[in-house]
Order: structure tokens, then C-alpha cells, then sequence
């Protein structure tokens, strides 16, 4: 079994986050689908920062740390593509079909945060009580006001990469797909496996493969959203 990569060695600063998706911004395709949910990501992790200068934090610290090492884990499945590795089963999806004609610009964004708020959001709570020394309820409070950052431009994102209304009928699947996920639910369990993680971690073994199912299911849902649904 392949043990799980930890990210508590070292914790850069969100610029440093951000200066890492700008640069993929600048030399991915504008309709690339990993591009799509960059961009989002990025806007995501600048208002993080931007409330961080302004004091909104409790604890800037043990936000910052959260952030970071979040922010890691989705520019490690990143490199890893890049090296013609695999990355965890959530992001495949998302990098296999990131250049497929019939998949839309909302779907991308939607599976890449499913795949980071899903898998990801947990394992960077744990990674973060490690780097911190902390237990998972000392960070509640950066967990809550991390996705609150999310939920606030989700609705941005969607009406910025939602189709015209002449498109997105009542019957067209993407109504339906746009129904079936949400963050809220997706943050809420990721969440309650951050703490079943944590509680689990003087039994790796079965932290270990709780993680791979996790790993499994979320690249499953991932898999789900980015149906094709029309060619342009």
C-alpha cells in the first residue's frame, strides 16, 4: 500500500501560493479545463489573502498554514501530471478529460473544487494539526472561515461560466448536474473526515485505506461531473 504523503515540512506564504497559479495561468489554454478551475482557485486564494491583510482571521497563523498547505496538495496533483505521474484518483478525472469539446466550462470548475474541497479540504486539516501541533477543533474556526470564502464566489462562478439562457433550459442535463453537487455538503464532509483522519492516526493502516476510499469516491463524483454533455 502506498503510504500517505504528508505536507507539513514546510508552509510558504499564500503569495507564494498565488505567484504559483498566476505563472500556470499565463501558459495553460484559456478554455483548458484545468485552467478553468486555476483561475477559479486563484481568485478563491487571493480573497483569502486579501482578508487575511485586513485582520478577519482569529488566528492568521493557523489560516495561513491551512491555506498554504491546502493550496499544496492541488499544485502537487499538478506536478505530478506534469511528470507523467499519477495523481490521486480525485484530480484524474479532471486532467484526463481537461481538453474534451462536450464538457463546459462550469462542469471544470465544479470537479476540480469537488475534487480539492472533497479530498483535499480533509487531508490539509490533518496536515496542518501536525505542522501546528494542534488538534482539529483549534482550526474549526480558519475551516469555517477558509469556506466561507468559498461559498461566497460561488455564485460568481456560476454565473460567470453559466451558459446563456437560451441554453440552460429546464431540460438540459447541466440544470440537473448543477443540482446533484454542493459545496456546503462537500465541506460539511470534509470536515467530518479531516476528524475521522485525525482520530485514525495511531492506526495508519486503516487511515490509510479510509483515505483511499475517500481518495476513490470523490474522483467518482469528479468522474460524474464532467459527463460531456455537447460538442462545440
Amino acid at each position: 500500500m502506498v503510504r500517505l504523503k504528508q505536507f507539513t515540512a514546510r508552509v510558504h506564504g499564500v503569495d507564494a501560493v498565488v505567484h504559483r497559479m498566476r505563472a500556470l495561468d499565463a501558459i495553460w489554454p484559456e478554455r483548458d479545463g484545468v485552467a478553468v478551475f486555476n483561475r477559479v482557485y486563484l481568485a478563491v486564494t487571493e480573497e483569502v489573502d486579501r482578508r487575511l491583510d485586513a485582520g478577519q482571521f482569529t488566528d492568521a497563523r493557523a489560516a495561513i498554514t491551512l491555506d498554504v498547505l491546502f493550496a499544496e496538495r492541488y499544485l502537487a496533483a499538478v506536478e505530478a501530471v506534469a511528470d507523467e505521474r499519477r495523481p490521486p484518483a480525485c484530480w484524474r478525472p479532471l486532467f484526463q478529460l481537461r481538453r474534451h469539446p462536450g464538457v463546459r466550462p462550469l462542469q471544470f470548475a465544479l470537479a476540480g473544487i469537488n475534487a480539492h474541497i472533497g479530498h483535499d479540504l480533509a487531508l490539509a486539516v490533518v496536515d496542518t494539526c501536525r505542522t501546528l501541533d494542534c488538534e482539529p477543533a483549534e482550526l474549526e474556526d480558519a475551516f469555517d472561515r477558509v469556506g466561507d470564502v468559498l461559498v461566497s464566489l460561488e455564485e460568481r462562478i456560476r454565473e460567470d461560466l453559466m451558459p446563456g439562457p437560451d441554453l440552460l433550459q429546464i431540460a438540459d442535463p447541466l440544470t440537473h448536474l448543477l443540482g446533484a453537487w454542493s459545496l456546503d455538503r462537500a465541506r460539511d464532509a470534509a470536515w467530518s473526515a479531516a476528524r475521522a483522519v485525525w482520530a485514525l492516526r495511531e492506526l495508519p493502516d486503516l487511515a490509510e485505506e479510509f483515505v483511499e476510499r475517500l481518495d476513490m469516491g470523490v474522483g467518482l463524483v469528479g468522474r460524474c461531473l464532467l459527463t460531456p454533455l455537447a460538442y462545440h
